[in-house]
């Protein structure tokens, strides 16, 4: 009877070991999304953020549609890292919403369903962050400076900001509410030239289009601009553009509705192959 009892003994203890390995590896594994990081996001994005931000093989891949909201002049590069970002991840799809930062943030804190926002300003970025609708803290990936766009030739012989204010030129400039009107109006007090511009554009592409067709001598643009353009456009760089700087911040949005996505592709931006297309695109690193 004493050996019978042994080895019933062993048989129940290796029955309650299995039992207890079975119940920690369901806690480890938890539910599905359930983890938590510190910071309240899912863990699937702490980790997808930290791996796309170090280029780790080994972080969650993104996966479903990505909803990112950027400014218009964010256009041919963030065109071009969707791709990469898409290939790197092939159950994701990007899907872009290029405009003027003030309007896309007022879509974004009217309740437009979006998982990124990336702002031409910090200002445009402080109205979605004041409303609560950002992660975290917006950072900035780049840095971008304003020039002058003629047309190809440059006709009206523009060779500075106070050749705009001269009789017979037309100037198109972008609205004071968006990044680049703020930024030229800064770079106009600097110098000291008060214009009054033919048309105000609701974003850089408006007011360079315009410069294309023919339809004004110039505009102040971005220098980013002007080189995706450079085939139809030239550019005349003045020295008050270093006055009107613009930083670009980009954040996940707190109504994502793809908030690994967002953490990944936010992550992305910032990666060292993200900076190399958009310094290449003529942005500054910040």
């Amino acid at each position: 009877m004493s050996s019978t009892r042994t080895v019933r003994t062993r048989r129940l203890a290796v029955a309650a070991a299995a039992a207890l390995a079975l119940s920690l590896g369901v806690t480890a594994c938890g539910s599905d999304g359930g983890t938590k990081a510190s910071d309240g996001t899912s863990a699937g994005a702490s980790a997808a953020a930290t791996g796309a931000a170090t280029g780790g093989s080994s972080a969650p891949k993104a996966s479903g549609e990505i909803t990112v909201f950027a400014a218009a002049s964010l256009k041919e590069s963030f065109t071009d890292l969707g791709k990469k970002f898409e290939a790197a991840n092939p159950g994701a799809k990007v899907k872009f919403n290029f405009g003027g930062s003030s309007s896309l943030a007022t879509s974004i804190n009217s309740g437009a369903p979006a998982d990124v926002f990336a702002a031409a300003s910090p200002a445009t970025m402080k109205t979605v962050t004041d409303a609560g609708g950002a992660v975290g803290e917006p950072k900035t990936f780049v840095r971008n400076t304003l020039t002058i766009a003629v047309p190809e030739g440059n006709p009206k012989h523009v060779a500075a900001l106070k050749d705009l204010a001269a009789p017979g030129v037309k100037v198109a400039l972008c609205a004071k509410e968006v990044p680049c009107g703020a930024a030229a109006l800064t770079a106009l007090k600097a110098a000291g030239v008060e214009l009054t511009p033919v048309t105000l554009e609701q974003d850089v592409k408006g007011a360079l289009t315009k410069v294309e067709l023919g339809e004004v001598d110039a505009s102040l643009v971005y220098k980013t601009d002007v080189q995706a353009d450079a085939a139809k456009i030239d550019g005349v760089d003045f020295p008050e553009a270093a006055k009107a700087v613009n930083d670009y911040p980009i954040a996940a949005l707190a109504k994502a509705p793809n908030k690994d996505g967002a953490a990944a592709f936010v992550a992305y931006i910032q990666s060292p192959e993200a900076r190399q297309v958009l310094t290449a695109a003529g942005f500054q690193a910040p």
